[in-house]
């Protein structure tokens, strides 16, 4: 039998700390990869394209195998490996195996029939671009398969608390991206042989298709010693009646449709930004990649972190001690998550002129992205929120009250999308687009989501300290509002400097003024952080 134990909120509080250097490499090679993309296609129809195309392919694995898979495997799983490793591993196999069928069916479905949805995906553009569109989600449905297996292999080691090389997983998908954008995008001719087309830029797209396989692989690859670490005892096990799977399938299905939810919102987005000025697409998908990637640094880490951790609580109906990590990883999130989205907001256009203007990118397609990144850093505590307010309700076994908000939330956001676009920027304007009203009303609504959440979760668990946290939020954010009036002065101070130079003296300043004043409005995180620092100086 093997032992999984709860951890505390400060061995929860360091296993957060490795899945956060975990994701913010892989959001470095990602800013690096969003490069990669930029300097070869810039803001263009190509990478609109792409962008459009992968939709398909993550909604497949999002939905079959994704976190839908995780969230619903993980709480089941610790409960057995605390009671029969055997039984814990026989289900383990159960659900790799038919996971990865489904997956693998549902791809080929979807592939044979892309020349059929992705002219409704992909409208308003040439036939051969609706024909590429359809080439390259075909290619990138091989992903999916690999995917399926990767995703549960990472909620196996999670289960386990081993969390280093989950973390290290990421990295190796951005990898092959990147490889893919500088290399097999210059290697691929655009003018002869199976993958030719009239490309604008020079660059083959195909070659983006290709990195995300090869990432795919190196995903599933860096996880492979971690299995042999614990002992893993996988085999193909295709049948539905092993014990534990059909609890699996039935948290899973309401969390599939919650994903879908998610995911229908993002080809809402695509649905409308493919139809504003040229560019806007891909100005929205490179501001949403800023803004999660503050989001995985984070809250994606944390919540990956506690989610284990809550599920042996909940299990062990131990809410005392499940309130109180909630709580802690909460106000940590935010203490985090505030600051970040106000200087999003303020440092936006900066940071994304330092990190992507070069090659076929543009001055104005930096306008145009931190115009609609400024929108989407409104909501980033919402998202912040959500990741670790969902992750409680599935460790209670609870996969249906989410996915409920989060339809409402969906139907909210597409409203809110048709309103928000007929006053928000300007459609004739790429630096105004109006894909910023897009991305406040998914602020919006996330923001509503999230309060939806804590509110039904406080009468699940009696337990939750509302006050406390909300009380850490409001002094969190008098800190913010600070620091943000005094960047943006020093902003402007240095307009005429370079890039490097703004961004660098503005994020060392931005820093040391929300710090002081988190501690001058009471701020807990703040004062125990400066108290660590004074301990380890004296020691």
């Amino acid at each position: 039998m093997t032992e999984v134990r709860a951890l505390s909120s400060g061995q929860v509080a360091r296993a957060a700390l490795v899945v956060l250097l975990g994701f913010l490499a892989s959001g470095v090679l990602g800013v690096v990869r969003t490069a990669a993309y930029s300097a070869s296609f810039g803001a263009s129809a190509e990478l609109d394209i792409f962008f459009g195309a992968q939709r398909i392919p993550e909604l497949l694995f999002t939905l079959v195998a994704g976190g839908a898979l995780g969230s619903a495997f993980i709480p089941v799983f610790t409960r057995y490996l605390g009671r029969s490793s055997a039984d814990a591993w026989r289900l383990a196999s159960a659900v790799m195996s038919w996971s990865t069928a489904a997956t693998g069916l549902f791809g080929l479905v979807l592939a044979i029939t892309a020349p059929l949805y992705m002219p409704i995906l992909i409208a308003d553009v040439p036939p051969e671009y609706q024909q590429l569109a359809a080439h390259l989600a075909q290619w990138m449905l091989i992903t999916t398969v690999i995917f399926s297996a990767s995703g549960l292999v990472m909620g196996i080691l999670n289960a386990h608390q081993q969390f280093t090389l989950p973390a290290l997983a990421i990295s190796m998908y951005n990898l092959g991206l990147i490889f893919g954008a500088l290399v097999l995008t210059r290697i691929i001719p655009t003018d002869s042989g199976p993958f030719a087309y009239a490309s604008q830029s020079g660059a083959n797209v195909y070659g983006l298709a290709f990195g995300a396989i090869l990432g795919a692989l190196m995903h599933l690859a860096v996880q492979v010693p971690g299995l042999v670490r614990v002992r893993a005892k996988i085999r193909p096990l295709l049948r539905f009646d092993v014990e534990g799977s059909g609890h699996v399938l039935r948290l899973m299905l309401p969390r599939v449709l919650g994903l879908a939810v998610t995911q229908i919102n993002f080809l809402v987005n695509v649905f409308f930004a493919t139809r504003m000025a040229e560019g806007s697409n891909s100005a929205m998908n490179v501001a949403w990649f800023m803004m999660f990637f503050a989001l995985g640094v984070i809250a994606q880490s944390a919540g990956t972190a506690v989610f284990p951790t809550l599920s042996k609580l909940a299990d062990e109906r131990d809410f005392d001690g499940y309130s109180g990590r909630l709580a802690d990883a909460l106000r940590g999130v935010a203490f985090l998550a505030i600051p970040a989205s106000v200087g999003l907001i303020v440092l936006g256009g900066p940071v994304i002129a330092l990190l992507f203007e070069r090659g076929e990118w543009t001055s104005q397609a930096t306008q145009a992205t931190a115009w609609v990144l400024a929108f989407f850093a409104l909501g980033m505590i919402g998202h912040a929120f959500l990741e670790l307010l969902s992750r409680a309700f599935y460790a209670l076994g609870d996969t249906r009250t989410p996915v409920a908000v989060g339809v409402v939330s969906l139907v909210a956001n597409i409203v809110l999308s048709i309103v928000f676009i007929q006053f928000v920027g300007d459609p004739s304007s790429i630096e105004r687009t109006p894909a910023a009203g897009l991305a406040l009303a998914n602020s919006v609504t996330t923001l509503l989501e999230a309060a939806l959440l804590w509110l039904l979760l406080s009468r699940r668990v009696l337990q939750l300290p509302t006050r406390r946290v909300l009380g850490m939020v409001t002094r969190s954010g008098a800190a913010a509002l600070v620091m943000g009036a005094v960047v943006a002065a020093a902003a402007a101070l240095l307009g005429g400097q370079r890039m490097i130079v703004i961004v660098t003296g503005c994020a060392v300043l931005g820093g040391i003024v929300y710090f002081a004043a988190a501690q001058l409005f009471g701020v807990h995180e703040a004062r125990s952080i400066a108290a660590s620092i004074i301990r380890r100086v004296i020691r």
